[in-house]
């Protein structure tokens, strides 16, 4: 019996093993053959996971869970269709605005890239910057911005041909409402899975990574609205003819570390440069953005987010990018809770590592 317990316990590591590495293929090869279709599943359970903690203070209030369910993702899609009722003439107009801007933005790039070249020739001498280059950086230059002008046309003329937008605004709030319905028996469905020795164990990591990602997603949504708000505001109040559509942009794409704030400074300072004559303007638009980047370091990332996020800008970026190379804008939603599991996976095993002999163990003669 003595020499069979230990047999049967390296099964038992070599069984659990297998399985848990049979489940991450299974879900990577569902990954890499479904992700054309997920889309509106992965939002569901994001709208889902979101929703979550009002379903269940609905519910303990004494509400139903799937009257809680459908009162929220009603209140949620209402919400939508109002922001995009107020704001999709605007933004229409605004992307007009810009098609008609192109070309004067194209003969504003061409000249600043002359006189470069031509203060480079002053300096460096003919020989140095000759027509050959002159004429190339200018044909690559053309090349570009008419390749930018195409891209927005196609967005703003046939942009359902980009994903099926029927099956996601359709199916969207069928799966968040079916899963938000369902979300307390599938957490104890999947906790009736877990191996008894380990359910513990188990337990504690979900409860760290939902502590984690929960902080983060509904921090960062926050942040993003109040960004979008603000320098949607502030750039329109100070003039910038595409004040609006730049400044939402960049509020909402601050889930990404300094990708916002650095994409909507320097569309917008660009701009203010071909819009405006006076420097102050220009420096008025620049200082919106510093002033944001000031507020959002020091006032309200740490009042919304603060310690709890235990996710460094650096790997959230790098998540978001690998992400995006592997599964596109799918990778990009499900970057953040991979990230956060793989982070608070690696603390465990970390703590474990610490506490064990080998690290232990500082040797002797």
């Amino acid at each position: 019996m003595s020499e069979a317990a230990p047999a049967a316990n390296g099964n038992g590591r070599r069984q659990r093993l297998f399985l848990i590495l049979g489940a991450l293929a299974g879900f990577a090869l569902a990954l890499h053959l479904f992700a054309s279709i997920l889309l509106p599943f992965v939002l569901g359970a994001l709208i889902a996971y979101l929703l979550d903690p009002l379903a269940d203070r609905l519910e303990a209030i004494g509400a139903p869970r799937s009257l809680a369910a459908v009162l929220l993702v009603v209140a949620m899609l209402a919400l939508i269709v109002a922001f995009f009722l107020l704001l999709y003439p605007l933004i229409l107009a605004q992307l007009t605005i810009l098609i008609s801007l192109v070309p004067q933005y194209i003969r504003a790039v061409s000249e600043l890239i002359q006189e470069s070249l031509l203060w480079l020739e002053e300096r460096l001498g003919p020989e140095f910057v000759d027509q050959r280059l002159r004429q190339l950086a200018l044909n690559q230059v053309n090349t570009m911005l008419a390749w930018v002008t195409g891209a927005i046309a196609s967005v703003v003329g046939g942009g359902v041909q980009l994903f099926n937008v029927l099956m996601v605004v359709v199916v969207t709030p069928i799966v968040a409402f079916y899963l938000l319905r369902d979300w307390p028996k599938m957490v104890t469905s999947v906790d009736s899975w877990v191996p008894r020795r380990y359910v513990s164990t188990v337990r504690e990591i979900a409860r760290e990574i939902d502590r984690i990602l929960s902080a983060w997603v509904r921090g960062q949504a926050l942040v993003c609205l109040i960004f979008a708000v603000f320098y949607a505001v502030a750039l329109t109040a100070a003039g910038l003819q595409l004040g609006l559509i730049v400044g939402l942009t960049a509020g909402l794409i601050s889930f990404i570390p300094y990708v916002g704030t650095l994409t909507g400074f320097v569309i917008s300072v660009g701009m203010a440069m071909a819009q405006f004559t006076d420097w102050r303007d220009v420096a008025l638009i620049a200082g919106i953005f510093v002033f944001g980047n000031i507020i959002e370091g020091y006032v309200i990332y740490p009042r919304l987010l603060g310690e709890r996020v235990e996710l460094h800008a650096v790997w959230i970026l790098f998540a978001l990018f690998a992400g995006g190379a592997v599964l596109g804008f799918i990778g990009v939603l499900l970057a953040v809770p991979i990230a956060a599991a793989i982070g608070v996976v690696a603390r465990y095993w970390l703590k474990r590592y610490r506490a064990s002999p080998l690290y232990l163990d500082e040797g002797g003669p």
